[in-house]
Order: structure tokens, then sequence, then C-alpha cells
């Protein structure tokens, strides 16, 4: 059982499966006796560092032990970004780092292109206990929005991987993907979906993403199996700055999802 101290938040440098360095950071649930933990995994650029999933991160941290981590590529981490892939490796990485502190229920909520990685890391991986999906793509190399089409941009020119790393801090492995060869491309999200079952999958998205429409998140929906849930915002954005925007209700909605999810672990 989880030990309730005022400590405060403690970083640690993670190792992957694969050998890269990953940087990580935990805060402990400010309500004593707190079992519960949350892994939370930033969208493309983000890091722990992002104002957006600190903010998350803060309101979670009401009910739940929180860890945050930088993706392979981005902040402080090591390596470098495949936009999805390999991360999963990252991110089993933080949740084993979880267990290890004393959570024995640990969920994951992903951002973005963290939404895509937690899909993947639930249905390829497993080991959590409930995962959520926030504004997260259902398959790979959807351009038809225009921040996904800059974004394709950045990351297929040489220049625009350059500004990436100048000015968001992060790095992309300018080989790992075949645009010209989709058989070689890794499961998608919505192929990952349909092995999340039996652990509990909630899906969360706006009728206001610039980046990728609802219909991802009807994708995903269908392709997953019970238990699931679907939650189609209205006016809602994108990812981490959506939901600050929106406010502390969603966290706390979503928080309260969980909670009845975990508790009903085993």
């Amino acid at each position: 059982m989880l030990e309730h101290t005022t400590a405060v938040t403690r970083s640690r440098a993670l190792v992957t499966d694969d050998g890269v360095r990953i940087v990580a950071r935990y805060d402990p649930p400010r309500r004593a006796g707190e079992r519960f933990g949350v892994v939370l995994a930033h969208g493309f650029t983000g890091s722990t560092d992002s104002p957006g999933l600190r903010r998350v991160s803060e309101w979670f941290g009401a009910d739940v032990g929180v860890v945050t981590f930088d993706f392979r590529g981005h902040g402080r981490s090591a390596g470098l970004s495949t936009l999805g892939d390999l991360e999963v490796r990252d991110l089993d990485a933080a949740v084993r780092w979880a267990r290890t502190l004393g959570h024995d229920r640990v969920a994951t909520v992903g951002w973005s292109m963290g939404a895509a990685v937690t899909v993947r890391h639930a249905g390829l991986v497993g080991g959590v206990d409930a995962t959520v999906a926030v504004s997260g793509p259902a398959h790979w190399y959807y351009r038809g929005t225009r921040p996904a089409q800059a974004a394709h941009r950045a990351f297929e020119s040489r220049i625009g991987r350059a500004v990436l790393r100048l000015a968001y801090r992060t790095r992309i492995d300018p080989g790992h993907w075949r645009p010209d060869r989709p058989e070689s491309w890794p499961p998608t999200p919505e192929a990952a979906a349909a092995l999340v079952a039996p652990t509990p999958l909630l899906v969360v998205h706006g009728d206001a993403d610039a980046w990728f429409p609802p219909e991802h998140a009807t994708r995903l929906y269908e392709a997953a199996r019970e238990p699931k849930e679907l939650w189609l915002l209205p006016a809602f954005g994108h990812a981490e700055s959506g939901a600050v925007a929106h406010g502390e209700d969603l966290v706390r909605r979503i928080s309260g999802w969980l909670r009845t999810h975990l508790a009903a672990v085993p």
C-alpha cells in the first residue's frame, strides 16, 4: 500500500527496454491513503515542463499520484522521436516505475500523439488497469487539417526538423518512417484499439479539435470492444491546451471515470 507522505516531487531517469534514457517525474497524491496512479503521456512537442501538461497534472494530483515524462526525442529525454511508434516503450517504462512507487492500480491518459501511444500500449503491450485517449488520431499520416499538414511538412523536411529541434526541443528520427511503404508501418491506434479489452478504454474528443476531426474518436471507439466509452465534447479543442481552456471539470470527470473503473479491478 502506498504510504502517504508530505514528500515533494521526485525525478527519475528511466531506461526503456531498447536502452533509451527517459526523464520522468512523480507527484504524490495530495489526498492521504490514495493508492491509484495515473501516467500522463504528452502530445507532440510537449514535455513534463509544458504549461498545459503541468496544469492537468496538478488537477489530477488532487486525487491520484501522477507520473509524467518526456517522450524520446522530447525535452530532456534522449533518443529521437518516432512519432508514436517506439514511444510505446517509453510509456511502458513509466508505467513500470509507477508500480514501484506503490500504486497497485495504474491508468494511462494520453493527449494527441500521447493518446495514440496509450491506445497502442494498452492493446499491444498491456499492463495497465484503464486507459484514456484524449484528442488522438485513429491512423497514421492524417493530413486532413491545416495543423496536420503543417506538422507533416516539418517532419519530412530537413529545415522543418531543425526548427522543431531548436524551437520545440523535439528531435525527429528522419529514417524511421517510409511514407512510400505503408506496409512497413506499425499497427495503427485503430488496430490496437481492438486489442485493448478487457482493459477499460475511454475515448475523449472535441468537436472544435483543429487537428483531428471527431471521426477519429468514433473509429477508435467502434474498433474497441467492451468495456469502452466515448465522450464527444462540444466546444472542446485539442489535447492538453484544450483541456486547460475547457477547465478543471473535465479532468475531474476523467478522474471520476478512472476511479470507478480502477476500484473495480480485482
